[in-house]
């Protein structure tokens, strides 16, 4: 597992704590997602599908900081959009460090080199830079050319500055064992520190609808993947369950309240990947969910996902609650032979909703009213 010793310790020490105090539900890493907006345009992205109104908004730097305190997350992961876009972002990386949280902030590298100097080398930021696969089939992924060479110019820089950089990937359908190995192998000669590698999610607005994974698919190839492995030392920044899952050796439920989601709307219910609607507060995400709706087994669009922000949090919980079984898993790795676990049945499931187009509506009305006080007030005052 490619984490830090120093940031194991701590997440671990938090995890227990919260078992401890017999919390059954806890966030363990904050996704703050402060834009939209993005210079990239890529297939299987679901984030970007606004009107210009909506990708043209920020949270500002305390919005940021005061959605890291409510929260409480040992981890924050900055995601987009690309969160490099935003002008303030040097400003709410320092916030917080102060705050010793550990920070991913996940971009594209097409700005990194430029903004690289904003920013200093610290045990808790770490650069999560994405990265699809070798050349083609990254710059394939991103529809546009020559992002991959950028993107590994900037890793070798941001490296040589004395920044800890990992990249990500998501896998697609169609994508062979043999790629995603040599892919892997690529990254390890690179020296990154850890790379993150995970399912595609079915975006509903995603252009592309014919590449996502499905659960039995997604198994098989991680199982071939994990073979070719065997003996190389590939940085990969999961638990030990985790990736075991993704061989289909666990039978895990999501927990999506694991990596709570605050964006320019408020906090997305239920998680990350999906968006079904928000809350005010953090308080309010948690304890006004009806999180009995989704997941596997429980809504339609949960059906095919494995995704690491659903199911590390439950990896991790379990490894707590079984702290023998995570350390089998972690010295034998992945089972890669014989029967996989039972899935859970999709015949209860609930059907999807589609309100995606009623959000943006709402969202749309709510920022006219705010605009409209905002001039009544200057107006009064002036």
């Amino acid at each position: 597992m490619a984490v830090p010793l120093r940031q194991q310790f701590k997440v671990g020490a938090y995890v227990v704590k919260q078992h401890l105090m017999g919390r059954k539900r806890y966030p363990l890493v904050l996704m703050l997602e402060p834009l939209f907006r993005c210079n990239l345009a890529c297939a299987g992205c679901g984030k970007i599908d606004y009107p210009d109104e909506i990708l043209n908004r920020r949270l500002s730097v305390d919005e940021c900081l005061a959605a890291v305190d409510e929260c409480g997350a040992p981890v924050v992961s900055i995601p987009g959009g690309e969160p490099l876009i935003h002008k303030e972002i040097k400003q709410i990386i320092e916030g917080i460090i102060a705050r010793k949280k550990y920070i991913y902030l996940c971009t594209n590298a097409l700005l990194l080199e430029k903004k690289l100097h904003l920013f200093e080398p610290s045990p808790y930021l770490t650069f999560s830079v994405h990265l699809d696969g070798l050349r083609e089939e990254h710059d394939e992924a991103v529809c546009q050319e020559g992002v991959f060479d950028r993107a590994v110019a900037a890793i070798k820089l941001a490296k040589s500055k004395g920044f800890q950089v990992n990249v990500n990937a998501t896998i697609f359908e169609g994508r062979k064992p043999e790629e995603v190995a040599a892919y892997l192998d690529f990254t390890t000669e690179l020296g990154v520190s850890g790379v993150t590698i995970s399912p595609g999610f079915a975006y509903e607005r995603a252009p592309d609808q014919q590449h996502f994974l499905n659960r039995r698919n997604t198994k098989n190839l991680f199982r071939d993947v994990f073979r070719l492995g065997a003996g190389k030392k590939w940085q990969l920044s999961h638990s030990a369950l985790y990736l075991d899952f993704l061989a289909g050796n666990q039978t895990y439920e999501c927990t999506p309240w694991g990596n709570p989601t605050r964006n320019i709307f408020g906090w997305q219910r239920p998680c990350y990947l999906l968006g079904e609607g928000y809350a005010k507060t953090f308080s309010e995400l948690m304890e006004g969910t009806d999180w009995s709706l989704y997941g596997t087994g429980n809504y339609e669009k949960c059906a095919d996902c494995m995704a690491h922000c659903g199911y590390e949090p439950t990896a991790a919980a379990d490894s707590v609650s079984h702290p023998f079984k995570a350390l089998m898993a972690a010295l034998r790795g992945p089972r890669l032979e014989g029967d996989m676990a039972p899935d859970i049945s999709l015949e209860g499931q609930a059907s999807a909703r589609f309100v995606h187009d009623t959000i943006v509506k709402e969202k749309l009305v709510d920022s006219e009213r705010a605009k409209e006080a905002a001039e009544k007030l200057a107006n009064t005052a002036a």
